[in-house]
């Protein structure tokens, strides 16, 4: 990793900002995308990286310019959370799927000629437990990210061969803002096992040495995903008994009665 080429977009804080200062603790050279131009600069100042401030569908070109021409490893870290289920506005579906899908494609569509010319790359997508299960009260959240989960997959089937390495992060809860401001609902779904953005930074790491292609900052995640794929109606049943619980709390809730974002 000493002298690669990193680039992070939502690095201003949470889990972008603790894996910039993670690729910078082990030598890397750290692009530091965010919208908020502030928090980008704030977070470069503080590890000596490059603040690189926009949209991170289209940051590519910029943050190749930035590191000398060369992109080693790419995180897409950016991402939205969208309360809801078929009710939510097309504005906030298209949201999601801009965010936590699409700016994927977009920078793989621009990476992966030149990782394949030179011999390999490494993109790194931070995606959900969400992906690989499900999030109660939020459909929009839930779908796009397994559609990250899945783009980050075919990435691997399709390039793993010459040289191009993927990891696709799936925490569940997450000591970020996005946690916070799910209120009640967070609180009681997510927030009893949540884990600081730091954990996930060197789950991250450990598996770019390990060569893994699933990032687990939470281990049971693991069960979880192999019950789902035995057993599914079992646990169908058990996320339903879940969403009744939060709906029975009463707080947090949508006016159809569905639970908001749990994180």
């Amino acid at each position: 990793m000493r002298d690669s080429g990193v680039v992070i977009t939502g690095a201003g804080d949470g889990i972008g900002a603790a894996l910039a200062r993670r690729f910078a603790a082990v030598g890397a050279r750290v692009v530091v995308n965010d919208l908020d131009a502030t928090k980008a600069a704030a977070v470069a100042h503080e590890i000596g990286g490059i603040s690189l401030p926009g949209d991170a569908s289209t940051i590519v070109p910029a943050a190749r310019d930035a590191l000398d021409g060369r992109v080693d490893t790419f995180c897409a870290n950016a991402g939205v959370g969208t309360e809801g289920g078929p009710e939510a506005p097309d504005e906030a579906w298209d949201t999601a799927w801009e965010l936590n899908v699409k700016a994927h494609v977009r920078a793989a569509r621009e990476l992966v000629p030149d990782w394949l010319a030179h011999g390999g790359g490494r993109f790194v997508a931070t995606a959900s437990a969400a992906g690989l299960l499900t999030m109660v009260g939020s459909a929009p959240y839930s779908v796009t990210k397994h559609a990250a989960v899945a783009f980050a997959e075919w990435l691997s089937v399709t390039y793993r061969h010459r040289g191009v390495r993927v990891h696709a992060v799936c925490p569940q809860g997450v000591r970020t803002d996005m946690l916070r401001a799910a209120g009640h609902t967070g609180e009681l779904v997510l927030a009893p096992t949540a884990i600081e953005p730091a954990a996930v930074a060197d789950a991250v790491l450990d598996a770019i040495a390990a060569d893994r292609f699933l990032v687990l900052p939470h281990p049971e995640t693991a069960e979880q995903y192999a019950a789902r794929a035995a057993e599914p109606d079992r646990w169908l049943t058990g996320m339903n008994r879940l969403q009744r619980k939060v709906e029975r709390s009463g707080v947090g809730s949508t006016p159809d009665g569905s639970p908001g974002v749990p994180r």
